[in-house]
């Protein structure tokens, strides 16, 4: 894993051994003498990771870290601070600060790595949601840029001794957070399948499980894949710490555990957990409003000429002919210019909810354009196809449409289909709409509310009108 990582230290000698031990491992380093320093080159390079040392003349270590984090062009690069401060207290000030974790000097190599491949694995993750993000918002979705907090957290304690697991839930309360404490490890497996929480906190051994083995299940879970971990741990297993964190687990305690270094790592994996899921499901929306008409709520044109390519493909494999119908509404320029287009809004998002409880569950119903929509059946033969949607005809014919903010006035609808059967794998979506906008033209020509099947019609009969 390539990346760019910042050096910050005043003693050139602390940054050449850094530097030299990061270089052999393949890294690009960067180095900073001090805070002023520091802001500059992160701001200008772009570094996936800062280690920063906090003992520095002028602005020291936490200044710098608080900096970073109020910068918007800078608050997602990780930053671990690297110090000889053994005090809880300093750890404390840098996670409030925005630490995302410590190294003790002299830097042990294996916690080194361990933490560096960690922290960057994270942060790509996190640059390729936000370039999603800034994608998709160009499809309107607002940003709401209110700081996420840690704070009021669901928690799930997977702890088995009666002792660690009091004084967690204890703190945890105490800082305002739910808890919820299991002992086993196929417990916190169930209780994280069923219930949607902000972070698990792990025992490094529970009831006899392994508790790596027991995050990498976690991290394998789908409800759970996405849930930070934090290990309690003892200072003999900094070792297999190193192996938890290249598994996924998120941070990490070491006892005894103290109150204030606990509720400040919660707090920053909360956060950014939070933030996270906002992110997801920002992008979510907009793949939503890049694919779905929002009048109707119905799928748009892009997302049905891929779906009805890629169904066309699929004859090839299967067999099994596609069915693709088109219908509009007859005489909507009527419906338009006699009640305006508010009510022909109505009309259009009602006929839209009769397509979609009037088809079967493996039919999809698009918003062409205008008043025009499309079906796709897959394997669906003429006879099916006719069958399925002239009963869609007649249910649009007996349904009174209510238009009006009362909805007293109501219009008697009908509309015209067109429909279309291929057993070519070698049709394109574009070649069966057309074939299926053809019949279309036949049921209006032979006078409207009626459905019409030209699966082999000629293309030259392709027509345009406004009147319909």
């Amino acid at each position: 894993m390539t990346a760019r990582i910042l050096v910050v230290d005043d003693i050139p000698a602390n940054v050449k051994l850094l530097e030299a031990k990061l270089s052999a491992e393949y890294y690009e380093v960067l180095t900073a003498s001090n805070g002023r320093e520091c802001l500059d080159v992160a701001a200008h390079n772009s570094p996936d990771l800062i280690l920063l040392d906090i003992m520095m003349p002028g602005m020291d270590g936490f200044e710098v870290c608080q900096h970073l984090k109020a910068n918007e062009a800078t608050a997602h690069i990780p930053v671990v601070m690297v110090t000889a401060l053994s005090e809880i207290s300093d750890k404390v000030k840098g996670l409030d600060a925005g630490a995302d974790d410590f190294l003790s000097k002299p830097v042990n190599d294996t916690a080194l790595f361990a933490r560096v491949r960690s922290l960057l694995r994270l942060k790509m993750m996190m640059d390729e949601l936000r370039v999603r993000q800034e994608s998709y918002g160009q499809l309107g979705i607002m940003e709401n840029r209110d700081a996420e907090t840690g704070d009021q957290a669901r928690v799930l304690v997977v702890e088995n001794s009666t002792f660690t697991a009091r004084r967690l839930t204890t703190y945890l309360a105490d800082g305002g957070h739910e808890v919820e404490h299991v002992q086993t490890g196929e417990q916190a497996r169930q209780r994280a399948r069923e219930a949607d929480f902000d972070l698990i906190i792990v025992g490094i051994d529970v009831d006899g499980e392994n508790g790596l083995r027991l995050c990498s299940h976690l991290r394998s879970q789908e409800e759970s894949r996405h849930v930070p971990q934090l290990m309690v741990l003892e200072d003999a297993d900094l070792e297999r710490l190193a192996k938890g964190l290249e598994l996924g687990v998120s941070d990490y305690l070491v006892k005894p555990l103290d109150k204030g270094e606990l509720l400040a790592r919660v707090r920053t994996q909360v956060r950014r957990r939070r933030y996270h899921e906002r992110l997801r499901t920002r992008i979510q929306k907009s793949v939503s409003m890049a694919f779905t008409d929002p009048l109707t709520g119905l799928f748009n044109r892009r997302y049905l000429t891929t779906h009805l390519d890629r169904k066309l493909l699929d004859i090839g494999q299967s067999g099994k002919p596609v069915s693709v119908a088109i219908f509009d509404v007859d005489l909507f320029k009527q419906v338009n210019d006699t009640y305006g287009h508010g009510p022909g809004d109505e009309v259009l998002k009602l006929l839209a909810t009769i397509a979609t409880n009037n088809l079967r569950s493996i039919d999809l119903v698009a918003r062409y354009g205008g008043e025009e929509f499309v079906v796709v059946m897959p394997e669906t033969s003429r006879e099916q196809a006719m069958k399925i949607m002239e009963r869609l005809r007649k249910r649009v014919a007996q349904t009174d449409f209510p238009i009006g903010v009362e909805g007293n006035t109501r219009l008697a609808i009908t509309i015209s289909i067109g429909v279309a059967t291929t057993n070519d794998p070698d049709d394109m979506a574009e070649d069966v709409l057309e074939r299926a906008d053809v019949a279309l033209y036949q049921a209006k020509k032979a006078g409207r509310n009626r459905c019409v099947d030209n699966s082999n019609a000629d293309p030259a009969e392709a027509y345009q009108a406004s009147d319909w």
